[in-house]
């Protein structure tokens, strides 16, 4: 966890020093031209958001979904995955909230629902087993976790350069959280309501990505990955929209075709 967050700061560090010559050398009203278009840009993949994002019923879904499933014993491994989840949600939940109000671009808003519904997830889970939600108060931005916090600075402070920059940070992000997804289901989690709820938010990042990449296409920017392979990366970002079962259906008959024991 502590290599990751690590990692993921060396990488804002040296983005935005590259972004900030990038940017020097454009016009305001380039930057203003791109705003405006992207607020008309409504991809096959951002039409498919809205369906994902309605969040009207799905906190009760949430709470049959995982109180339904089995009680088990909760490994260290699986209480620390917990706990850093519902803060890492937040993280971009909150960068999203601040980006929308920002630039008013639609897949702000969708994914910052989006999340919204992920960190409840983990909220319940907090709750099924009686652990302490580090999260209960939460004010916009500000974190118990102070990895988390320095993350949030960081990739807040890049986005609100520019629409390009901020785009870049969603791209950022994504990346980070289906790392960080990957890293929490290989240590000791086998508790079939933590790998579900898991396997829900690795299914969602991986469209979050999607999304991103069709409007770093629309802005003629690249991203590179820093936390997956490029290999995943590709094979997200050239691949279609998933529809899975999500929390109001609650099928868990579990399947790992990645090698990593994310489960769907």
């Amino acid at each position: 966890m502590k290599r990751l967050s690590v990692k993921l700061l060396m990488s804002v560090a040296v983005l935005a020093i590259t972004l900030f010559f990038v940017q020097c050398s454009k016009s305001d009203g380039a930057v203003v031209a791109n705003t405006a278009g992207d607020e008309t840009f409504v991809s096959g993949i951002e039409k498919s958001m809205t369906v994902e994002t309605e969040t009207d019923g799905i906190v009760d879904c949430i709470y049959v979904c995982l109180n339904g499933m089995p009680v088990e014993d909760l490994s260290e491994a699986e209480i620390a995955a917990l706990s850093f989840v519902r803060e890492e949600e937040l993280l971009a939940h909150d960068i999203y909230v601040s980006m929308y109000a920002k630039y008013h671009v639609p897949v702000f808003n969708n994914i910052s629902n989006s999340e919204e519904i992920h960190t409840t997830a983990i909220k319940v889970l907090l709750e099924k087993y009686s652990l302490t939600d580090i999260a209960a108060d939460h004010v916009l931005g500000v974190f118990v976790n102070q990895d988390v916090q320095q993350l949030y600075d960081a990739l807040l402070a890049l986005g609100l350069t520019s629409l390009n920059d901020a785009i870049t940070v969603g791209a950022i992000i994504e990346d980070y959280d289906i790392a960080d997804l990957i890293y929490h289901t290989s240590e000791d989690i086998d508790n079939v309501d933590i790998l579900y709820t898991i396997g829900q938010l690795h299914r969602g990042s991986r469209n979050h990505m999607r999304a991103f990449y069709a409007h770093l296409n629309f802005h003629g920017l690249t991203y590179t990955p820093q936390y997956i392979t490029q290999e995943m990366y590709d094979a997200i970002v050239t691949t279609g929209w998933e529809i899975g079962s999500g929390f109001c259906v609650c099928q868990y008959e579990f399947t790992d075709n990645t090698d990593n024991k994310i489960v769907e």
